[in-house]
């Protein structure tokens, strides 16, 4: 076995901004394994609010190269590293090669059944002015779900030009962390006059108890409180729903273990992801199909998608060609 743990910058086809900040590139961590006859590859986008870089990823992923090239499986790497992206890129690497060595596609290795056909995912609109917000929505007439996102300044101004620029459009508001439990009584009700259909983590992690005796008028759903399987319990006493990305989870293997302790504690199911091509979004295809909601528009904000991409036609995800993954 050969690992090959490559760096890329992507840029975006325009600044991407939420409540964290602003950027201007996606960095990727590409994998790839090599059995001298068939070749396996995942990717992964390493997520600084949870202390990861690239490059620290990579370093992770060298100190296990003996074990890797030994022949370490799935079920091995989730107990030998951490949840975080390099597993990430690393378990879905190992998903695409055993399917391309057993003849088998991801989906039966998973035990899934492959959609009929192309899923309806949503599109994020990043933080703009008013008027630039409301300019993106009109942009993207072809999609039915937008996901906006809102911060500190001005986060009604925004989402009330959106939704005058799109009154056919169904809305949800992904905050990012950025409020206080004051500032979310005070916005959720204007949400849901706005027919907002649910507001993503809105206050930061490891203060969600704030939540526990709140009444709010629209569901809740946990993106960065949201890692593990063990995380249900406590997430199911204050959220709605979770929105499972593989950079979290570290990988489709433990991806698959959280939608099934979620669903199991009544939670609704979201995948979303960092951003990436669509080398990233195909194993979280499998996560999508098991899910209401799917943010899967990394490779449309980027300037350039891998090849062979995932199509995207009328806010429909079609799903992946065997020569991309699984």
């Amino acid at each position: 076995m050969k690992l090959t743990v490559k760096l890329e910058s992507l840029p975006y086809a325009r600044p991407f901004v939420i409540a964290r900040g602003a950027f201007t590139h996606c960095d990727v961590l590409v994998v790839e394994l090599e059995d001298g006859s068939h070749c396996g590859r995942g990717e992964a986008v390493p997520n600084r609010r949870f202390a990861q870089s690239p490059e620290g990823e990579r370093q992770a992923l060298e100190r296990l190269r003996p074990q890797i090239e030994a022949g370490l499986t799935r079920e091995e790497l989730r107990h030998l590293m951490p949840a975080r992206s390099g597993r990430n890129a690393l378990d879905c690497a190992l998903w695409d090669l055993e399917a391309k060595k057993s003849g088998n596609s991801a989906w039966a290795l998973a035990g899934l059944t492959p959609p009929p056909g192309p899923l309806l995912i949503d599109v994020t609109l990043s933080i703009l002015e008013p008027e630039a917000m409301a300019a993106a929505a009109r942009e993207r007439a072809d999609f039915e779900l937008l996901k906006v996102k809102l911060g500190k300044d001005a986060p009604m101004e925004r989402i009330r030009a959106v939704r005058q620029a799109r009154p056919d459009a169904r809305l949800m508001v992904d905050a990012n962390e950025a409020w206080e439990i004051d500032e979310l009584k005070a916005y959720a009700p204007q949400l849901q006059e706005l027919g907002v259909e649910f507001i993503e983590q809105p206050l930061k992690r490891g203060f969600d108890d704030a939540l526990m005796d709140y009444e709010c008028p629209l569901p809740l759903a946990a993106d960065e409180s949201c890692h593990l399987p063990g995380d249900m319990e406590h997430l199911a006493a204050l959220y709605d729903y979770i929105n499972i990305k593989l950079d979290k989870t570290g990988g489709l293997t433990e991806a698959l273990l959280v939608a099934k302790a979620a669903q199991a504690h009544g939670l609704g199911l979201m995948v979303g992801c960092n951003g990436g091509t669509s080398l990233a979004m195909a194993p979280a295809f499998l996560v999508a199909s098991l899910c209401e909601y799917r943010d899967l528009d990394g490779p449309l904000l980027l300037k350039e998608d891998r090849q062979p991409a995932m199509a995207c036609v009328e806010g429909h995800l079609s799903p992946f060609s065997s020569t991309l993954w699984g």
